[in-house]
């Protein structure tokens, strides 16, 4: 599976299957995507490879320890690792191929915004997952 930026300077690869996918309504996930959540998966780094682009990388971390990676031509946000390098964060909306990966779980909750709607049958959770 492949996946891109929006400008299609940062490309990577993912071998195996696309785990479940899960939405989390926090503020700063609505921040950085400009909209009601963030879809996104967690693999291992094992399983992640950089195809082009990684010197297009950007970071902003938070005081808090929240970061985001992003394209610094198109802005998009990228995969980026946990910080002990074991797992990597991957926005879903990057992938360019589809997937059966579906979303199984609702973070955060408690804090999504009062114009979001979810629907779905996926489990809530108020804060990060039970």
């Amino acid at each position: 599976m492949q996946g891109s930026c929006l400008c299609g300077d940062v490309a990577f690869e993912i071998t195996g299957k696309i785990p479940d996918m899960y939405q989390c309504h926090c503020s700063l996930c609505r921040k950085v995507t400009g909209s009601a959540s963030n879809t996104a998966f967690v693999i291992s780094a094992r399983r992640f490879r950089w195809l082009a682009g990684s010197e297009q990388l950007s970071s902003f971390t938070r005081g808090v320890g929240y970061r985001t990676d992003f394209c610094s031509r198109c802005g998009s946000p990228v995969p980026n690792p946990s910080n002990d390098g074991t797992e990597i964060w991957v926005p879903a909306g990057l992938l360019d191929e589809p997937t059966d990966a579906r979303v199984t779980r609702h973070v955060f909750v408690g804090s999504k915004a009062a114009w979001d709607e979810m629907g779905g049958s996926a489990p809530q959770f108020h804060e990060g997952d039970a």
